[in-house]
């Protein structure tokens, strides 16, 4: 068992109790046996105590949109748009093999472990034919890391020839595409609430992707009794697509072929007006709001107020490294509340409401409400002991306004199902360094054979 004590602790429950000085106590079964004020009472048996003073003990943050294996292409098409970002990189990305992804994987998971991440998506859809089996790849590194991974098997099948954003050579026949899927989730997928592997099926994009895989992933999907994930409404460029190949906007495609439903989570949902957000409210579908990259890529902002408003499940992602080079999802709480304040003014989204965006609201994404998002006895012990008593966050007397709006706040400790996979500041399972190394060595090969 795990005990922490002496720290500040916000559950993010329904009641949003909050304590200033509280204990948590991890039980062997890996899960929360006891959360509340002052110190823990009645604990019997062998416990390893941590002293959490100066700290605030958070759920643990949930990743719901992340490309990993960009991390290898960071730093290039700095000032392009989505589409012209695309098309920089799809000839680079066509050489990716599993050695190369699984670097990747490693390095950016193992940053998103430090940034307070103890959940992560992945939304791989680019699977070069000599490449390897690259989600195996992804998986192993996870493994490695020790985060709670969902992983989805994307596709593109609609190239360039055809009217499609991608390169010929790196789209899959629709029919090899579903194959894949289907076993990927065969092998892979793991429903049980304590799972630390879930597969979502994702088509990549309606410009990527054609009429019949979109509706045959959902079905398939819905088959398998696995979620449905998908980039939605990220750019004016894919309106006008959607408006030009199919006479309608995105969201009311994504109707059409079977694409909203409270098992449906999609990625950006940027421009969307008031009659697509409030399908989305009506039909329970998702959002992963993702802030940072929408700025970078000059997308637009998403209007997450709104969506709130009307009960979309709104999560928080870093999207791929290549297109946010910063990647750090503890850093994404300010950044989604800032986003939202120049949308709408300071009453637009409060430091508690950013911090449910990267916990709970990930969760409900993912469909892992009832695991994880909360500190609530019984739910799995995912959390994170964030250290505040430092100069960046001195006098923010207010711990959950110092996590959210002060300086990213070192991870003393992030536990996943009770196993620590960081303490102090550094990771658990993995080294830093040789993560870095093996990384830079996977984008010079890349970059040289490219």
């Amino acid at each position: 068992m795990i005990l922490i004590e002496n720290a500040a602790i916000a559950t993010v429950d329904e009641a949003g109790r909050e304590f200033t000085t509280g204990h948590v106590l991890v039980g062997d079964d890996g899960r929360i046996a006891a959360v509340g004020a002052g110190a823990a009472t009645g604990v019997i048996g062998e416990v390893r105590r941590i002293d959490g003073r100066g700290c605030l003990v958070t759920p643990g943050l949930v990743n719901t949109h992340h490309h990993l294996y960009q991390w290898v292409t960071r730093g290039l098409a700095l000032d392009e748009t989505l589409f012209g970002w695309l098309t920089t990189l799809y000839p680079i990305w066509g050489r990716l093999d599993a050695g190369i992804v699984g670097a990747a994987a490693g390095a950016g998971l193992g940053w998103l472990a430090l940034s307070g991440c103890t959940t992560s998506m992945d939304h791989h859809y680019v699977f070069p034919r000599d490449g390897g089996d690259v989600l195996a790849a992804e998986i192993e590194a996870a493994r490695a890391i020790g985060v709670r991974f969902h992983p989805t098997r994307g596709s593109m099948d609609l190239s360039r020839k055809d009217g499609g954003l991608p390169p010929d050579h790196l789209v899959e026949d629709t029919d090899e595409a579903l194959a894949a899927t289907e076993a990927a989730i065969d092998r892979w997928h793991d429903p049980s609430p304590e799972s630390m592997l879930q597969i979502a099926v994702a088509p990549c994009s309606p410009f990527s992707v054609t009429t019949r895989l979109m509706t045959e992933s959902a079905e398939l999907a819905r088959r398998k009794g696995v979620r449905l994930h998908t980039h939605l409404a990220e750019t004016d460029d894919e309106e006008e697509f959607c408006l030009r190949q199919f006479g309608c906007k995105p969201v009311e495609y994504a109707e059409r072929v079977g694409w909203l439903g409270d098992d449906v989570w999609l990625a950006h949902g940027v421009h969307l007006d008031d009659s697509a957000i409030a399908r989305l409210g009506a039909t329970g579908t998702g959002v992963a709001h993702c802030p940072s990259s929408n700025a970078r890529l000059g997308a637009g902002s998403a209007r997450v107020r709104e969506l709130l408003d009307h009960g979309v499940p709104v999560g928080l992602g870093v999207d791929g490294a290549a297109s946010q080079e910063v990647s750090h999802l503890g850093a994404e709480l300010r950044q989604a509340l800032y986003t939202a304040r120049l949308r709408g003014g300071p009453k637009a989204m409060n430091a508690r409401e950013s911090l449910r965006l990267g916990t709970i609201g990930g969760a409900r994404c993912l469909g892992r409400q009832d695991d994880i998002g909360s500190l609530e006895v019984g739910k799995l012990a995912d959390l994170v002991m964030w250290r505040l008593d430092g100069l960046g966050h001195d006098g923010i007397d207010d711990h959950v306004a110092a996590l959210v709006f002060g300086p990213p706040a070192r991870v003393d400790l992030a536990l996943v199902g009770g196993r620590p996979i960081v303490e102090r500041g550094e990771l658990v399972n993995a080294d830093a360094d040789t993560l870095t190394a093996t990384a830079r060595t996977a984008h010079r090969r890349l970059l040289e054979i490219s």
